[in-house]
């Protein structure tokens, strides 16, 4: 009897998860469809591309959209892009948004924005032209751009690859942070931007903590700077050598490495006035 109780017991159980199981919606994993551009797709299909780069990879919403970093541009940018600078078309305009973004400044922001073609292709920066002008505008995005991208994408990615930098006395730590584009956000020696902590005050800090926030800027935040979390890119570490690194966390903490005289006069703050380099 008690066998049969017990048999009885698993029985109901696997049926009640049997059911429990077959009643709840399944849901099926979303996998990341591969993107294939060609330059005789219809404006409308690089639109949508545009849209996914925008809403995904391109990380775009981190300040757009939310009113406060960056303009808002959902639904009319592509009715006033054309107005911002005089006799700049809107398609120029937004292309040299993404490329140049400090060129024109929306007023009431900050130049937070870096260098679009760090981190997506000439192909994709299109889609992201056709898609923003679609925002309240007509796409004037055509197949001459895209083809043109196309053959500088390929190029690109035909050229050898750049030899790692493997002697630190060959990497100028000053040149390396106005190349990767810091100062539109940080400032060093006065000069920069001022959303991000100046470089001065990483001086005496942790080195593993400051390379840290170079490779994974989300792992500290600076409470003085959190309204601009999040706008760092996570890029730096691949973008750089670990050599480059290197010479870059020894010039933060200690301003020694190759050429590092930075602009102005830096003046020496306490360690513990502020953390992180966000």
């Amino acid at each position: 009897m008690t066998n049969l109780k017990i048999l009885f017991t698993v029985v109901a159980t696997l049926a009640v998860f049997t059911f429990v199981a077959n009643v709840i919606p399944q849901v099926q994993s979303a996998v990341p469809r591969e993107i294939v551009l060609s330059a005789d797709m219809p404006p409308e299909e690089l639109a949508a591309i545009g849209e996914e780069i925008y809403a995904g990879a391109g990380g775009c919403t981190a300040c757009h959209g939310l009113g406060t970093r960056a303009p808002d541009l959902l639904g009319v940018v592509g009715g006033v892009c054309a107005t911002r600078v005089p006799g700049q078309s809107c398609k120029d305009y937004l292309w040299e948004s993404l490329v140049n973004p400090t060129a024109y400044i929306v007023e009431g922001f900050d130049p937070i924005m870096i260098d679009q073609s760090i981190v997506s292709s000439q192909a994709e920066l299109w889609t992201l032209v056709a898609f923003l002008e679609s925002q309240g505008g007509e796409i004037t995005v055509n197949a001459d751009d895209f083809a043109a991208a196309l053959a500088a994408d390929d190029a690109a990615a035909a050229a050898p690859p750049p030899v790692a930098v493997t002697d630190p006395n060959q990497v100028d730590a000053v040149a390396l942070i106005t190349a990767q584009g810091c100062l539109a956000c940080h400032a060093l020696g006065g000069e920069g931007g001022m959303v991000a902590p100046p470089f001065e005050e990483l001086r005496g800090q942790d080195p593993a903590v400051v390379r840290e926030g170079i490779v994974d800027p989300m792992a500290t935040i600076n409470e003085e700077y959190s309204a601009f979390a999040g706008t760092m890119p996570t890029i730096f570490g691949d973008l750089m050598s670990p050599v480059e690194l290197d010479v870059l966390v020894d010039f933060f903490v200690g301003g020694s490495g190759a050429g590092a005289e930075a602009p102005g006069d830096a003046a020496e703050v306490p360690p513990d006035s502020a953390g992180g380099s966000r």
